[in-house]
Order: structure tokens, then C-alpha cells, then sequence
């Protein structure tokens, strides 16, 4: 540890907090969504992380005072630090504050502070700031002891100056706070952003100063997607024809939501070469639209997901995908007209009649009325739409980036704070070590209980 500010003082999380562990829950305790005492599992841990700010204040199970004798469990007074002690869960680093008193169970582990020599919240900050996995047991399941957390070393500053950098961090992190969420919000926005260039695209809005301007332009036209281009279903083939390398098969998966097909490691899968020969009809070479066709559930916004293949691709269809190729339309300008509002709510309502839950049919589709301008229009409109999607998608790029540096701000701010930079010293505050040289006398000097069989608690 560096050289300290004055009136601070090294020391250890078993000099400043009580640690303990917690108990088994059998399932017959289980099951009581409200109660006297909240009993905390990793999954309320980890939710109170996620959803509260890092504050625990319930719990999915509650017991009552009486359970307590028969659970052989003690409480943890609120003001304590929670996290888990082992397994995948102790690698994440989730810790909480509890805001009530509270059981936690046996994969859990909690510090409680000394009141008179560290803040909750200062000890709470700290630990975030902790990997506790060096300080793990190396088992092929990996765990914490108290002896590990208890030699844990932190800086201690006088305790008023704790006061004043846990409401500095308050106050810093409240705002850093709000920028996440403002920031977060820009994902939902650049969705609808990006419909409603679609929607004027598709009403003719978005080129209709040019359409003034062009030198000849034909009326749009309404037509059925059956009159305007060759439509495939895919076909079956058994999963046990699949190979380790071959000629790749398009699925639901290799559809991204962007419009483009994409392939990795993962998501690829072979058929013998010979199926391109043997199944002719659904050998699929070049640009095509493609749709899925199957969704899981009625909010699925993968069913009818529209992508376009590259020059490059080739692939055998999977039948849970159809395949399109427009006559009079641009590849592009479909595309895009098959991810707007107006298709989306064709799907949609289509899905609400109860016969599209888990599968549009090609036959459906080909009731859909595609509005098609002429070809040097489309050309316009998918100019502008790309135009207009690399600025939204450059605007979502740089709120990422920016929300990548308010969590790197905030653990820059949490380094000064255990550096004594946060806020200033004050020569009037009692030294740290003043305080924990008292409360060791104190302790020294205190009667030893008596230890054996007849010795009680």
C-alpha cells in the first residue's frame, strides 16, 4: 500500500468488521415471499446489484424470528456488506450494502463494520474495488474463507473525513448515475429514430423535395409481393446430415438484426458439397432477400427479421427461412421496405389473428402491397436512408463510448478516494490511529468470557 495521508492508518478488514457466514436453507423454510427477516441467497445479491444501486432491502424468501433456533441462524444488522463466498458468482465481485437486517445463506458471506471505526458505506466502497478472486482457495470450486477477507488490507481514514468522502461519492455518483441512464436511453432511441426514416421513406416524405427537382418520375405503384419477384421456401434437412465442412446452411441464426447474413464458429453449419448438386432449387447463390419465418413467442420481433445475402454467399435455405427475389425493386430499397413500420405492422397484425404466433407462411406474405417508386427514386431513398442510419448509428457509437468512460470515471474516482484526494484533510479530525489504538485497549481490557462447555454465547 502507498504512503498514506496524514491522519490515516493501514489496517485490516478483520480490525474494522465482524465477518461471518452464512446458513442452509432447507426447503421446507422456503417459499414465504413476505415475513419478519429477509433470507438472501446469490440471486438476491446479484439482482440488488443490477436493479437497486448495489442496496439489498429484499429478499425472494422470508422467514420469521421464531424459524431462527431451527435453522441454527443469527441475523446480519443492516449496514452490513453481502456477497458471495463461492463458485462463478464470487468471480463477478457483486458485493451490496444490506438496508434491512437480514439471513443470508450458506454461499453468502457478509462484513459488518464497527460503527465507531469505519463508515458502512466507506467499507462498502472499498470492497467494490476488491477482485476477490486472488484471495480465493484454488479448488476446482472456488471459494473465500473469513481468514481471506479478514486479511484483506485498506486504508483507514480519520472518521469524519470518512463522512465526508462517502457524501462526496454519494453526491459524484448520483450524477453518474443520471449520465448512465440518459446514455442508456440512446439504444431505445436510436431504434425508433431509425423507424421513423423508415416510416417517411416508405410514405414518400423522405424525397419528396426531390421528386419536385428530378427530371422524370413515374407515379408510385401498389403491388402485391406476389406479382413483384420469385418467392422459395426453404427445405428440411435432417440435423444428422450435418458435416464439418461442406456447403454452409442458412438458419434463422445467421440473420442479423443490422439486414446483413453473417457466419462465425458458432453459429455455422455443413452439408455435404453434394447437396448443392443434389438439391438445385434451394442451392442459394448471391444476393436474395431472405425472411425468418418461425419466432418462439407472440413478442418474438424475430419473426419476419428481412436480411440481404452478399454477392459472395452461398448456402442450402433451411425451411425455416423464405427467400425473395424482387423484379422491379432494388435489393436494397426491399430490404429496407421489409423493415419498416408499415411490414412490421402486417406481420404484427397478422399475429393477433392467432395463425402467425410461431410461423408466417410465404402464402402470407405474398398478400403483403409493397408502395414502389420508380428505380431512380429507389436509388434516392436508399442513399438517404443509409445517410441517414450512419449518423444515428455514429451518434450511438460515441454514447458507448462515452458510457464505457463514466464507469472508467467512476473508478478513477473511487482510487482517489482510498488515495485521500477526494476531499480535503482536516487537522482537527482525530487520527485513525488514534481511534483504533483506544478501541484496541479497549478491547484488551475488556473481562474474557469464559470458555469450555459451560460457557455461554
Amino acid at each position: 500500500m502507498t504512503e498514506l495521508p496524514k491522519g490515516w492508518v493501514e489496517s485490516s478488514v478483520d480490525e474494522v468488521g465482524d465477518i461471518s457466514s452464512g446458513f442452509g436453507f432447507p426447503d421446507r423454510f422456503q417459499g414465504n415471499a413476505t415475513g419478519e427477516l429477509p433470507f438472501a441467497k446469490v440471486r438476491d445479491i446479484s439482482q440488488a446489484y443490477q436493479r437497486n444501486g448495489g442496496t439489498l432491502s429484499s429478499a425472494g424468501n422470508y422467514v420469521s424470528r421464531a424459524d431462527l433456533p431451527a435453522l441454527k441462524a443469527r441475523t446480519v444488522p443492516a449496514g452490513s456488506v453481502a456477497f458471495a463466498k463461492i463458485g462463478e458468482a464470487l468471480k463477478l465481485n457483486r458485493r451490496v450494502l444490506l438496508d434491512v437486517e437480514a439471513v443470508l445463506d450458506n454461499n453468502c458471506m457478509a462484513v459488518t463494520p464497527h460503527q465507531r471505526l469505519v463508515e458502512s458505506k466507506f467499507l462498502y466502497r472499498f470492497l467494490t474495488t476488491l477482485d476477490f478472486a486472488p484471495f480465493s482457495v484454488a479448488t476446482t470450486v472456488p471459494s473465500i474463507r473469513k481468514g481471506d477477507v479478514g486479511s484483506i488490507r485498506l486504508p483507514l481514514p480519520p472518521l469524519a473525513e470518512q463522512k465526508r468522502i462517502v457524501a462526496k461519492l454519494d453526491a459524484l455518483n448520483a450524477k453518474s448515475a443520471r449520465a448512465r441512464t440518459e446514455l442508456a436511453r440512446i439504444e431505445t432511441l436510436v431504434s425508433r429514430y431509425k423507424q421513423a426514416v423508415l416510416s417517411k421513406a416508405f410514405s414518400g416524405e423522405l424525397t419528396r423535395e426531390w421528386r419536385k427537382v428530378a427530371a422524370t418520375i413515374w407515379p408510385w405503384r401498389l403491388e402485391f409481393w406476389r406479382d413483384c419477384g420469385e418467392t422459395l421456401n426453404g427445405r428440411a434437412f435432417p440435423s444428422d446430415e450435418y458435416c464439418e465442412s461442406g456447403v454452409r446452411l442458412l438458419r434463422p441464426g445467421n440473420l442479423a438484426e443490422s439486414g446483413v447474413v453473417f457466419w462465425s464458429s458458432k453459429n455455422s453449419r455443413f452439408l455435404p458439397n453434394n447437396y448443392a448438386v443434389k438439391f438445385p432449387k434451394h442451392f442459394v447463390k448471391g444476393e436474395a432477400i431472405l425472411i425468418n419465418l418461425t419466432a418462439q413467442s407472440l413478442e418474438d420481433q424475430f419473426l419476419a427479421r428481412a436480411c440481404l445475402s452478399s454477392a459472395s454467399d452461398e448456402f442450402m435455405l433451411n425451411q425455416r427461412i423464405g427467400l425473395f427475389r424482387p423484379r422491379n425493386m432494388i435489393p436494397k430499397f426491399c430490404l429496407f421496405a421489409l423493415k419498416s413500420p408499415r411490414f412490421r405492422s402486417f406481420v404484427d397484425n397478422g399475429m393477433n389473428s392467432g395463425s402467425l404466433i410461431q410461423h408466417v407462411h410465404t402464402k402470407q406474405l405474398e398478400q403483403y402491397k409493397f408502395d414502389i417508386p420508380d428505380i431512380e427514386e429507389q436509388h434516392e431513398i436508399v442513399r438517404r436512408i443509409e445517410s441517414a442510419f450512419a449518423r444515428i448509428d455514429r451518434l450511438a457509437k460515441e454514447a458507448k463510448r462515452a458510457l464505457a468512460l463514466v464507469g472508467r470515471l467512476d473508478e478513477a474516482i473511487l482510487a482517489k478516494a482510498f488515495r485521500g484526494e477526494l476531499v480535503p484533510q482536516d487537522e482537527n479530525d482525530e487520527p485513525a490511529e488514534h481511534l483504533l489504538a483506544r478501541i484496541r485497549a479497549e478491547r484488551e481490557s475488556a473481562p474474557k468470557g469464559r470458555r469450555g462447555r459451560g460457557a455461554k454465547a
